[in-house]
Protein backbone atom coordinates (compact mmCIF):
# COMPACT_ATOMS: atom_id res chain seq x y z
CA UNK A 1 0.00 0.00 0.00
CA UNK A 2 2.88 2.38 0.80
CA UNK A 3 4.28 1.99 -2.71
CA UNK A 4 1.04 3.44 -4.17
CA UNK A 5 0.68 6.22 -1.62
CA UNK A 6 3.68 8.32 -2.73
CA UNK A 7 2.78 8.34 -6.48
CA UNK A 8 -0.84 9.09 -5.58
CA UNK A 9 0.19 12.03 -3.38
CA UNK A 10 2.48 13.38 -6.12
CA UNK A 11 -0.30 13.26 -8.71
CA UNK A 12 -2.71 14.84 -6.24
CA UNK A 13 -0.31 17.69 -5.39
CA UNK A 14 0.50 18.36 -9.04
CA UNK A 15 -3.19 18.49 -9.93
CA UNK A 16 -3.87 20.91 -7.06
CA UNK A 17 -1.11 23.27 -8.19
CA UNK A 18 -1.96 23.29 -11.89
CA UNK A 19 -4.02 26.24 -13.04
CA UNK A 20 -7.28 25.30 -14.57
CA UNK A 21 -8.18 27.39 -17.57
CA UNK A 22 -11.73 28.66 -17.45
CA UNK A 23 -12.95 29.25 -20.97
CA UNK A 24 -13.82 32.88 -21.56
CA UNK A 25 -17.10 33.65 -23.26
CA UNK A 26 -16.39 36.23 -25.95
CA UNK A 27 -18.17 39.54 -25.61
CA UNK A 28 -20.66 40.41 -28.34
CA UNK A 29 -20.42 44.06 -27.35
CA UNK A 30 -18.18 46.46 -29.25
CA UNK A 31 -16.54 49.62 -27.98
CA UNK A 32 -18.99 51.68 -30.07
CA UNK A 33 -22.10 50.14 -28.52
CA UNK A 34 -22.37 52.76 -25.76
CA UNK A 35 -22.45 55.54 -28.35
CA UNK A 36 -24.92 53.60 -30.52
CA UNK A 37 -27.26 53.09 -27.56
CA UNK A 38 -26.97 56.73 -26.47
CA UNK A 39 -27.92 57.88 -29.99
CA UNK A 40 -30.76 55.39 -30.16
CA UNK A 41 -32.28 56.59 -26.87
CA UNK A 42 -31.62 60.32 -27.20
CA UNK A 43 -32.26 60.77 -30.95
CA UNK A 44 -33.93 57.86 -32.75
CA UNK A 45 -36.51 56.78 -30.16
CA UNK A 46 -37.82 60.35 -29.54
CA UNK A 47 -37.86 60.95 -33.30
CA UNK A 48 -40.07 57.89 -33.83
CA UNK A 49 -42.66 59.23 -31.36
CA UNK A 50 -42.36 62.88 -32.48
CA UNK A 51 -42.80 62.05 -36.18
CA UNK A 52 -45.24 59.15 -35.62
CA UNK A 53 -42.71 56.99 -37.50
CA UNK A 54 -43.96 53.44 -37.03
CA UNK A 55 -41.24 52.02 -39.29
CA UNK A 56 -38.50 53.52 -37.11
CA UNK A 57 -40.21 52.41 -33.89
CA UNK A 58 -40.69 48.93 -35.37
CA UNK A 59 -36.92 48.78 -35.99
CA UNK A 60 -36.14 49.86 -32.40
CA UNK A 61 -38.53 47.50 -30.59
CA UNK A 62 -38.00 43.76 -30.44
CA UNK A 63 -40.95 41.55 -31.33
CA UNK A 64 -41.08 40.55 -27.64
CA UNK A 65 -41.16 44.17 -26.41
CA UNK A 66 -43.35 44.95 -23.39
CA UNK A 67 -43.93 48.24 -21.64
CA UNK A 68 -45.46 49.26 -18.33
CA UNK A 69 -46.69 52.86 -18.38
CA UNK A 70 -47.03 55.24 -15.44
CA UNK A 71 -50.56 54.02 -14.68
CA UNK A 72 -49.39 50.40 -14.54
CA UNK A 73 -50.90 49.45 -17.90
CA UNK A 74 -49.02 46.84 -19.91
CA UNK A 75 -48.47 47.24 -23.65
CA UNK A 76 -46.63 45.25 -26.30
CA UNK A 77 -44.93 46.18 -29.56
CA UNK A 78 -48.17 46.21 -31.57
CA UNK A 79 -49.83 48.36 -28.92
CA UNK A 80 -47.01 50.91 -29.05
CA UNK A 81 -47.08 51.03 -32.86
CA UNK A 82 -50.86 51.60 -32.78
CA UNK A 83 -50.51 54.22 -30.06
CA UNK A 84 -48.09 56.43 -32.00
CA UNK A 85 -50.27 56.20 -35.12
CA UNK A 86 -53.13 57.74 -33.13
CA UNK A 87 -51.26 60.18 -30.86
CA UNK A 88 -49.18 62.97 -32.35
CA UNK A 89 -46.85 64.53 -29.80
CA UNK A 90 -48.12 67.93 -28.73
CA UNK A 91 -45.10 69.62 -27.20
CA UNK A 92 -42.65 72.42 -27.92
CA UNK A 93 -39.60 70.27 -27.25
CA UNK A 94 -38.40 67.09 -25.63
CA UNK A 95 -35.11 65.60 -24.53
CA UNK A 96 -34.08 62.48 -22.69
CA UNK A 97 -31.42 62.70 -19.98
CA UNK A 98 -29.57 59.40 -19.56
CA UNK A 99 -28.63 58.84 -15.92
CA UNK A 100 -27.52 55.22 -16.25
CA UNK A 101 -26.20 53.37 -19.26
CA UNK A 102 -24.81 49.90 -18.60
CA UNK A 103 -23.71 47.63 -21.42
CA UNK A 104 -23.06 44.05 -20.37
CA UNK A 105 -20.74 41.65 -22.21
CA UNK A 106 -23.62 39.27 -22.87
CA UNK A 107 -25.33 41.82 -25.14
CA UNK A 108 -27.79 43.29 -22.65
CA UNK A 109 -28.05 47.03 -21.99
CA UNK A 110 -29.85 49.12 -19.39
CA UNK A 111 -30.75 52.71 -20.19
CA UNK A 112 -32.39 54.67 -17.38
CA UNK A 113 -33.08 58.35 -17.05
CA UNK A 114 -35.46 61.29 -17.16
CA UNK A 115 -37.60 62.53 -20.01
CA UNK A 116 -38.18 66.29 -20.21
CA UNK A 117 -41.22 67.53 -22.14
CA UNK A 118 -41.74 71.27 -22.61
CA UNK A 119 -45.01 73.04 -23.44
CA UNK A 120 -45.08 76.83 -23.08
CA UNK A 121 -43.95 77.48 -19.51
CA UNK A 122 -44.61 73.96 -18.26
CA UNK A 123 -42.05 71.19 -18.06
CA UNK A 124 -43.29 67.65 -17.56
CA UNK A 125 -40.77 65.07 -16.43
CA UNK A 126 -40.92 61.30 -16.13
CA UNK A 127 -38.54 58.53 -15.17
CA UNK A 128 -37.97 55.52 -17.38
CA UNK A 129 -35.90 52.38 -17.56
CA UNK A 130 -35.28 50.40 -20.71
CA UNK A 131 -33.73 47.00 -21.36
CA UNK A 132 -32.23 46.33 -24.77
CA UNK A 133 -30.70 43.15 -26.18
CA UNK A 134 -28.21 42.91 -29.02
CA UNK A 135 -29.55 40.49 -31.62
CA UNK A 136 -27.83 39.75 -34.92
CA UNK A 137 -25.72 42.89 -34.46
CA UNK A 138 -28.64 45.25 -33.76
CA UNK A 139 -29.95 46.59 -30.45
CA UNK A 140 -33.63 45.85 -29.79
CA UNK A 141 -35.68 47.20 -26.90
CA UNK A 142 -37.40 44.37 -25.03
CA UNK A 143 -38.77 46.19 -21.97
CA UNK A 144 -39.60 49.71 -20.82
CA UNK A 145 -41.07 51.13 -17.67
CA UNK A 146 -42.29 54.70 -17.12
CA UNK A 147 -43.11 56.26 -13.76
CA UNK A 148 -43.08 59.47 -11.78
CA UNK A 149 -44.76 61.77 -14.29
CA UNK A 150 -45.04 65.28 -12.88
CA UNK A 151 -45.45 68.81 -14.18
CA UNK A 152 -43.25 71.68 -13.12
CA UNK A 153 -44.54 75.19 -13.85
CA UNK A 154 -42.22 78.21 -13.95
Amino acid sequence: MKKYLIPFLLVFLISCNSKSETPQIPSIVSEEDGAILKHLKEVEWPKAYREQDTLLLDAILGDDFQMIDASGTWSDKMGELEWIKEHAMQNDSFYYEIKRLDVLDNGTALICGTGHIFNDSTETIYQSSNILVKRKGAWKAVASHVSGIKSITD
